[in-house]
């Protein structure tokens, strides 16, 4: 199945970032707008690309393509964007055998809009536009499942035009009929004579980017978008994330995942090293670079480089920094007793299998823990909530029931969790 991207406009409310770059090569959320359409499509059926850009854009389009060599890709030229996107379109006639997906060149949409809009027919609809601004957006008057009216003037209306369409080869012939009339022929013309089918698709994200504000809005709601809430405890849904969301926005475009969860390490170790010297400094930094724990994760799924490494290295370096914590506060404790050292290697054990027994569960059962077994997201001791109270602990001068109070809730929340899973796979 083939994809048509539109990419010959001008991107005039962009300059000067557009004044002789192609807007669909511009980034958002650390990712060019058209590599997010080649990525997100070839995840479905979609196996060739024609892309109708500006002639004088070539090279920028060429020396692109050339670094991600795995998308199958013919550039159409388009020596007349002046005559509108359905010119372009048109243009693009020679080269689809069978149904095909259409999209713009200039919008971005999240990875659930896209696997979901493949599996629909005609202009697919967003009846609530909960992420675009209704006055600037295309509208779409659809009856009887067909596209009667497009236009940003209507007064009437079904949905948003998203931009995004599954179409037939049939509808070029209505494009032609039309060129031979006038000049200049636009998109929404083309579908409304044709009558294409619509389809709704609500509540996902996308957008069109028409100016630097759209970039930056739009890079924001693609770091919402990938927060990854169902193994956040009560800290991170609460605080962390507020914290880490705002960076990841600032830092996407500049941090790969791997490079921030070493940074996010490295602070984790530097709050352990500080412990010798100040205590409630070391327990801030803690506390600091696990509010930004999130942004190595956040990074990579807004700009499309989740990776099994990313998540095993985040996975061994937290577990690394967070026995390197409790180990400098056990040689600043330095406990005698043989009950305290008890203590203390039970609260180093359950820690460490609180993580472990969830990555495990993943490894085992390639789902995840908290959402097959919803009810471990309430239980406390996670990382998050550890982390908050060891700092609390810490900063009140309560050092040693960090110890006691660790020992008791992560061994009981492992406990639990064994109980939970086994019960679960009993009832199959």
């Amino acid at each position: 199945m083939e994809a048509i991207i539109l990419a010959a406009g001008l991107g005039t409310r962009l300059r000067p970032l557009t004044e002789n770059f192609p807007k669909p090569l511009l980034k958002v959320a650390g990712r060019e707008l058209l590599y997010r359409h080649l990525h997100l499509l070839s995840e479905g059926p979609i196996e060739h690309f024609i892309i109708v850009i500006n002639p004088q854009h070539e090279a920028f389009y060429r020396e692109f393509l050339a670094k991600h060599p795995r998308f199958s890709c013919t550039l159409v030229k388009n020596p007349h964007p002046e005559r509108g996107n359905g010119y372009s379109f048109f243009l693009a006639r020679d080269h689809v055998s069978g149904p095909f997906v259409l999209t713009m060149g200039d919008h971005v949409y999240e990875k659930d809009f896209v696997r979901e809009a493949l599996g629909l027919n005609g202009l697919v609809v967003d009846r609530e536009g909960r992420f675009i601004d209704p006055q600037e957006a295309t509208k779409a008057l659809c009856q009887g499942g067909r596209v009667v009216s497009l236009g940003k003037d209507l007064s009437s209306y079904t949905g948003f035009d998203t931009g995004f369409f599954i179409l037939e080869p049939g509808v070029f012939s209505t494009a032609e009929k039309l060129l031979r009339e006038k000049q200049k022929v636009n998109l929404s013309e083309i579908m409304e004579k044709a009558q294409i089918p619509c389809s709704e698709l609500s509540g996902r994200f996308w957008m069109d980017v028409d100016t630097p504000q759209d970039l930056r809005r739009a890079t924001k709601l693609l770091i919402k978008a990938a927060v990854k809430e169902s193994g956040d405890g009560f800290i991170s849904r609460h605080l962390n994330r507020k914290v880490s969301t705002w960076c990841s926005s600032f830092l996407v475009d500049y941090l790969s995942p791997n490079a921030a969860t070493l940074l996010t390490s490295f602070l984790g170790l530097l709050a352990a090293s500080l412990l010798y010297w100040s205590p409630k400094a070391a327990a801030l930094l803690y506390q600091l670079s696990s509010m930004l724990d999130g942004i190595d994760g956040e990074i990579a799924r807004a700009s499309l480089r989740e990776s099994p490494f990313g998540g095993w290295l985040d996975s061994v370096l937290d577990r690394f920094v967070d026995f390197a914590f409790l180990l400098g506060l056990y040689l600043l404790l330095n406990p005698v007793s043989p009950w305290q050292q008890a203590v203390a290697l039970l609260a180093f054990f359950g820690s460490l299998m609180v993580s472990y027994t969830a990555e495990r569960f993943k490894g085992a059962f390639g789902r995840d823990i908290y959402s097959e077994i919803p009810l471990l997201r309430k239980l406390p001791g996670k990382r998050d909530e550890r982390v908050f109270f060891i700092m609390v602990c810490v900063l009140s001068g309560h050092l040693w029931e960090i110890f006691w109070v660790l020992a008791l809730v992560t061994n009981l929340r492992v406990l639990l969790t064994l109980i939970l899973v086994a019960r679960k796979k009993a009832r199959g």
